[in-house]
């Protein structure tokens, strides 16, 4: 009886694969599959345009060039790296060259130093007391001066140190004075934005520059833009940094300058240069596939070099042009021929009146009420 009860199991299980098998529909017939291939193809081509639509886009490169501008060409080896290069870039801020006296005077030999002297002893203690020589080491676990002398000595280090990185810091964070050239700078993806707000120039496009028209202008090829930074010499410039997509950092070496450009958020920080030129920097901030492609250039020129600039970008110098326009309209007002010639200036005698007298109209409107 047992061995028919597991010959029925046995005979089951065997069947159950044909009777799934019988259960599954038959096939659907090839001409639907083959009409579902322009389907994808065109849900394909669609998916593209929508990310061609949500990509963005790169505005046009356009060199500026304007009456009474030149656009000026660098020098090799300022304001841009060298081959081979191993130390900062020919500072030409005070700044910077603060900042490079720290770092050559101070922070190198100090390091150097603490290793040789760390190295050598290792060194000594290695050959001293290695187990070939048989020396028996000290077994010494307590040392009040060996103790005082390796807390204290580290703690004068940090403290000559910071004496001056401090120095340093207050002076990068010093507020402006109140003639600095005010400069808004917006990073993209992958480009950047420049406002002059005191100016009156408002924000224009700064693109880096093909290779063949980098080599027509002499510049650095993935250094040089359309539009420049321009900015006047011996002066201070405040730069007021955001991002309108994602973290950017504003970064020119040979001006001493770096600053995160955040979005939703300014961040500050001035330089003052004492030497005309060209000063190119990059995006310090992996901002996305075009990092490498969004480069700074910043132009140096003179005081009057600088208010042609500003001329031909259509902007105004703070305090000079437009006072004898305010000036002027004083004396075009007054004069009696202008005025008469002007439609606007007629009418203007005739409806002051009638807005300005109400009052008088309404009694002589209520005064026949009690003739009657």
């Amino acid at each position: 009886m047992l061995h028919a009860k597991r010959m029925i199991l046995a005979l089951s299980l065997a069947l159950v694969p044909v009777a799934a098998s019988a259960a599954v529909p038959a096939p659907l017939p090839t001409a639907p599959v083959a009409s579902a291939a322009p389907t994808a193809a065109a849900s394909a081509e669609a998916a593209t345009t929508v990310a061609d639509a949500a990509a963005p886009a790169t505005p046009a490169t356009t060199i500026f060039a304007g009456e009474g501008y030149d656009r000026a060409r660098p020098v090799d080896g300022v304001g841009q790296p060298v081959n081979g290069g191993m130390d900062f870039q020919p500072q030409v801020t005070e700044n910077g060259r603060y900042a490079h006296w720290l770092n050559n005077s101070i922070l190198l030999p100090l390091m150097a130093i603490i290793c040789l002297f760390v190295l050598g002893l290792m060194l000594w203690i290695a050959a001293r007391y290695r187990a070939r020589a048989g020396a028996v080491p000290s077994r010494t676990t307590h040392n009040t001066m060996i103790e005082i002398v390796w807390t204290l000595v580290p703690v004068l280090i940090l403290a000559a140190i910071a004496v001056p990185s401090i120095d340093l810091l207050a002076k990068q964070y010093a507020p402006p004075p109140a003639d600095a050239v005010t400069i808004k700078v917006t990073g993209y993806q992958w480009y950047w934005g420049y406002e002059y707000p005191d100016h009156g120039i408002g924000e224009f496009l700064s693109n880096m520059l093909t290779q063949e028209q980098a080599a027509e202008y002499g510049e650095p090829f993935q250094l040089a833009v359309d539009n420049r930074v321009v900015v006047p010499v011996g002066q201070t410039v405040k730069l007021i940094v955001t991002g309108a997509d994602v973290i950017h950092s504003f970064a020119v070496p040979a001006l001493w300058t770096k600053m995160d450009a955040v979005p939703g958020r300014l961040n500050e920080v001035t330089f003052r240069a004492d030497r005309v030129g060209v000063y190119y920097g990059q995006c310090s901030e992996l901002c996305g596939v075009n990092h490498g492609y969004m480069p700074i250039a910043v132009e140096v020129v003179t005081a009057e070099q600088f208010a042609a600039y500003v001329r031909a970008r259509g902007g105004t110098m703070p305090g000079t042009e437009a006072a004898p326009a305010a000036a002027d309209a004083p004396a075009a007002t007054a004069t009696p021929a202008a005025a008469a010639t002007t439609p606007a200036a007629v009418a203007a005698p005739a409806a002051v009146p009638a807005t300005t007298t109400p009052a008088p109209a309404a009694p002589a409107a209520a005064a026949p009420a009690p003739a009657r």
